[in-house]
């Protein structure tokens, strides 16, 4: 029995759909191509049994395994060079460890190793590690600052924060070189899709003239953010050569971001501090970043201070550090 002979108007029917699909089809990648709109992610066009279906089954798995109630993980991304012993990672889980308020949130941080050497390390100290492979790249050693593997390096982090939204999960992303001293969840703004952390702070949380740094945010997954990260990724042609934060600033108060709708808060350094702009007063600080310092060991050897101090400030009795709390002690490498 054929369609053709015993069922025509099956036939035709068939044949008409056939051509709606494949015309759709053809409409859809003229209109990508055209638009120079990004590629599906490989995860959601793959079938169950593809390696792409696996790498997002995996994905899932860890991120459901550390997110908090509303679906929130915290995430920071490692390579060989700063999971190397006693360096970048070993400080940035201390201050969890010794800050006010924060040993708790270590259940709920994934870390995203980039190579091998980096994902063994972190199997070896804390239960929800995530390997994202870039294949042809080698990311292990020291990235210079905006060379090409840097550059390759951060819009790369910015391509699998996107995927993270996809999935359905907000999240706080943490470089690694940033100290965290006292749970931030509090200072965060409410009802806010993206905020994030400065280089310099003017004084007003919506003020787009203030520097963010991209080492640092809080976003919701919603259609906005996902919407808004896409553009983000997209405006690297329009802007070759810079990195991820420069491109942000070009765009976070352009006509396109406000066609998304997005709701942006700047954080105040006074708790989400840096060697840039430090926050100076240690009974509010949340956060210090090694930002403004090029080079591995220079960072390293402040950021060791800083622990030291940190460790000071919390020995003190309460009625002295709310009284007379203390300071940083002058970087003596970052400078």
């Amino acid at each position: 029995m054929s369609i053709t002979g015993d069922y025509p108007l099956l036939s035709a029917t068939f044949r008409w759909l056939l051509r709606l699909l494949l015309f759709t089809t053809a409409a859809v990648f003229l209109y990508a191509a055209f638009y120079g709109l990004p590629k599906p992610p490989s995860f959601f066009l793959s079938s169950p049994s593809s390696p792409q279906a696996i790498e997002k089954e995996k994905l899932e798995s860890v991120l459901r395994g550390a997110a908090m109630e509303d679906k929130t993980v915290i995430l920071t991304m490692l390579n060989a060079a700063w999971a190397s012993p006693n360096s970048t990672i070993d400080l940035f889980m201390e201050s969890f460890r010794i800050g006010d308020g924060t040993r708790g949130l270590l259940e709920h941080l994934v870390i995203v190793a980039v190579d091998e050497k980096a994902y063994a390390r972190c199997k070896s100290m804390h239960p929800h590690c995530y390997e994202l492979r870039t294949e042809g790249v080698d990311f292990s050693g020291e990235t210079k600052y905006m060379t090409p593997m840097y550059l390759k390096m951060m819009w790369g982090r910015l391509d699998f924060l996107r995927l993270v939204l996809e999935l359905g999960y907000n999240f706080i992303f943490t470089d690694a070189d940033i100290m965290w001293f006292r749970n931030p969840l509090p200072r965060f703004y409410k009802n806010v899709d993206f905020q994030i952390a400065c280089d310099r702070y003017i004084g007003n949380p919506v003020d787009l003239r203030n520097s963010p740094n991209a080492g640092f945010k809080h976003v919701q997954s919603n259609n906005r953010t996902i919407e808004f990260y896409k553009f983000w990724s997209q405006s690297r042609n329009t802007y070759p050569g810079r990195n991820e934060q420069d491109v942000l600033n070009f765009i976070k108060g352009g006509k396109r971001t406000r066609k998304i709708g997005l709701t942006i808060r700047f954080l105040n350094t006074e708790y989400f501090g840096g060697f840039c702009e430090p926050s100076r007063d240690l009974n509010k600080v949340c956060t210090m970043h090694a930002n403004c310092c090029v080079g591995l060991d220079k960072k390293l050897y402040d950021l060791r201070n800083m622990i030291e101090d940190w460790k000071n400030y919390m020995s003190m009795p309460p009625n002295v550090t709310k009284s007379h709390p203390p300071s940083w002690r002058k970087r003596q490498k970052c400078r």
